[in-house]
């Protein structure tokens, strides 16, 4: 299982203020010393993911709540699978429910999306990497799940890689001059650049860089470019494919060389799993 994100507390907290608010006005009107069961199970095959946010919403609104899991994460499981069992004040299972739900069903989304796409690869080199596109609030949440999933984390944000992409060669003025001003910065994380044409690839790797995006190459071209990158004095460096990318394209594009494809799809076109959960 991957490490938890350190912030699983603090984004389950926000999750719970953003529905309780002041207070559960429903679960109001249920005797305080009312017991309840209830049951998690998923109507559509999916890979689970989000057990640790689950039951951290249950911790913060009552410890009393005990959680008995029947799936591991990251498990695969078929329709009406049981996912677990809940026991504890009724009204507290009550008050979670919804918000317990909301991680337990994207971050399962995220997950057997990230695997789909996973099992278009194998039997090459190549790994699927994520992006920056998450929901607001769910990045490290939804990059755990990528790890579930049997993906690969790209940059978690901003401050721990450096991509320098169109926008940023031409302020620099080229691509070597974007990539000396991140040398002179004293930077030590690794720095990859966007390339769209094999000279600009050229250009990257004559300038030393650790990584090059090849957005929207042609099979031909990652082709070239992975003969390029093999060549190269200043290589072989990490290629990632990047661009249009579709379950039908991978699978060829996974074939020419390239070391990553990058996906957006997999965290930006979020369908959760369906779930429900009932009280016996």
């Amino acid at each position: 299982m991957p490490a938890l994100p350190d912030d699983l507390t603090r984004t389950v907290a926000r999750a719970l203020e953003e529905d309780v608010g002041v207070g559960d006005l429903t679960a109001a009107l249920v005797p305080a010393d009312r017991a309840a069961r209830a049951t998690v199970i998923t109507r559509e095959p999916a890979v689970v993911c989000g057990g640790p946010w689950f039951d951290e919403v249950f911790r913060q609104i009552d410890p009393l709540v005990s959680i008995e899991w029947q799936a591991g994460e990251c498990a695969s499981v078929d329709t009406g699978a049981l996912l677990c069992r809940l026991a504890g004040p009724a009204h507290a299972l009550l008050t979670g429910e919804r918000t317990a739900l909301n991680f337990l069903q994207t971050l399962s989304g995220t997950a057997t999306t990230v695997r789909r796409w996973v099992a278009l690869v194998q039997g090459t080199c190549c790994r699927v990497l994520d992006t920056r596109k998450t929901l607001p609030g769910l990045r490290t949440a939804q990059k755990y799940a990528v790890l579930c999933g049997g993906g690969t984390n790209h940059r978690i944000g901003l401050y721990d890689g450096i991509l320098i992409k169109e926008n940023h060669i031409l302020a620099a003025g080229s691509i070597a001059a974007a990539v000396a001003a991140t040398r002179a910065s004293g930077a030590t994380v690794p720095v990859e650049v966007e390339v769209e044409s094999l000279d600009e690839l050229r250009q990257a790797l004559d300038a030393r860089v650790d990584m090059a995006l090849l957005d929207e190459f042609g099979l031909d071209e990652l082709r070239a470019a992975a003969a390029m990158n093999a060549a190269h004095a200043n290589g072989p460096i990490k290629l990632e494919a990047s661009g249009n990318i579709t379950a039908e394209t991978l699978p060829a594009i996974a074939a020419t060389g390239v070391d990553f494809v990058s996906i957006g799809a997999l965290t930006k076109h979020l369908r959760a799993i369906d779930l429900s959960m009932r009280f016996e």
